[in-house]
């Protein structure tokens, strides 16, 4: 019954207020397309990256930041009860904390951008883009985290009956901080990883890492896990925390560059200069080939067999892969046409013993009558 008599008695100044708050958000929503209009109409004149991806990014909190600003801005003259103006500037003020925040993690979103442009990855020497794009990319995972933590704690913060939540949570301190510590501690060892393979980079993005017998290329850093692209396109998702307490291998830790190899087992009548002739040419005819190395030794034998090492390089562990199968069957299809003698085979001697039955079975020719 109190709020049918207060609507009645206040329905004029209710509904001029009403209709102030949406011709504000209105006003609010027109600027914003008239700004974001602008802004790629001149980006797009200029061909700038930055206005690009704040034009891109920041589409979606100014579809909230600018109306929750107009509200607050007219809340003040609106002539509302006490209890509802308090009410509704909690509320705004609650969602532009949020949206503010929404918007501070996209502002990372656009430095991400500026610096995939300037920083290349699809590119020959790549190494430093890699290293900073790694870097960058945990930095923005721990940025994300700490955004979303403080801001949720703001928004608690302005609530008093549980504003003690909000300072706990933005304080971390005491023994529920503890407590959480403890049951959290994977998490937070995968974090901390985090922070120190961002600096350290024993790793970077598209490094190609031998972990667990498994070969690939590094495909994303995560908060928490490293996703690893297999060379037949399985993806081995491993914690953070494992980098740290376990070897592994890196082929471009400091360079792109790498050494092919392969194994050809052949018979110890191979002519290894011809086939050493005939890797020079191999390596020439192909642009998986660096240049630098071409060198064929022999590097075992056994009761049976030579094995032959062709050592090449190449530019990128995908040439290196690549030249790697060329050179082993080329080699082979040199050998099967040139030499099939030199291809692995077993000997044998028979030495005295008992005549075959083979041949004791054959019938006997008679000569003469």
């Amino acid at each position: 019954m109190f709020l049918i008599q207060f609507l009645q008695n206040n329905w004029r100044s209710l509904l001029w207020s009403a209709g102030i708050l949406v011709a504000a958000i209105i006003v609010a929503q027109l600027i914003r397309a008239l700004a974001l209009h602008a802004l790629n109409k001149l980006t797009q004149r200029k061909g700038t990256i930055l206005g690009q991806s704040l034009v891109r990014h920041g589409r979606g909190p100014s579809h909230w930041i600018l109306p929750l600003v107009a509200i607050l801005v007219i809340l003040p003259s609106l002539s509302l009860p006490q209890a509802l103006m308090a009410a509704m500037e909690h509320i705004t003020g609650i969602g532009l904390i949020g949206a503010v925040a929404w918007l501070a993690i996209l502002l990372v979103d656009v430095a991400s951008d500026v610096l995939s442009n300037r920083y290349r990855v699809d590119v020959a020497d790549n190494l430093v883009a890699r290293r900073i794009q790694t870097q960058f990319q945990m930095l923005h995972h721990i940025v994300v985290v700490l955004v979303s933590v403080v801001a949720l704690s703001i928004m608690l913060m302005t609530i008093p009956a549980i504003k003690h939540i909000g300072m706990s949570i933005l304080a971390s301190a005491g023994l529920a901080s503890l407590i959480v510590g403890m049951a959290m501690k994977g998490t937070l060892a995968n974090l901390i990883a985090g922070v120190q393979i961002a600096f350290a980079q024993p790793f970077r993005m598209g490094d190609v890492v031998v972990i667990q017998g498994e070969w690939g290329w590094i495909e994303e850093i995560g908060t928490m896990y490293v996703v690893l692209r297999i060379w037949d396109l399985r993806r081995l998702v491993i914690p953070l925390s494992y980098f740290l307490e376990n070897s592994f291998q890196n082929w471009t830790r400091t360079s792109a560059d790498l050494l092919g190899y392969t194994y050809i087992y052949a018979d110890y009548t191979v002519p290894v200069d011809a086939v050493r002739t005939e890797l020079e040419r191999i390596c020439k005819s192909t642009k998986l080939w660096n240049g630098k190395v071409c060198a064929i030794q022999v590097t075992n034998a056994d009761r049976y067999t030579v094995e032959l090492r062709a050592l090449m390089d190449a530019r990128d562990s995908n040439d290196a892969w690549d030249l790697r199968c060329l050179v082993r069957e080329k080699l082979i299809e040199f050998l099967q046409k040139n030499y099939p003698g030199s291809l692995p085979r077993y000997r044998g001697e028979i030495e005295g013993g008992e005549t075959p039955r083979a041949a004791e079975s054959l019938p006997m020719v008679a000569h003469g009558h």
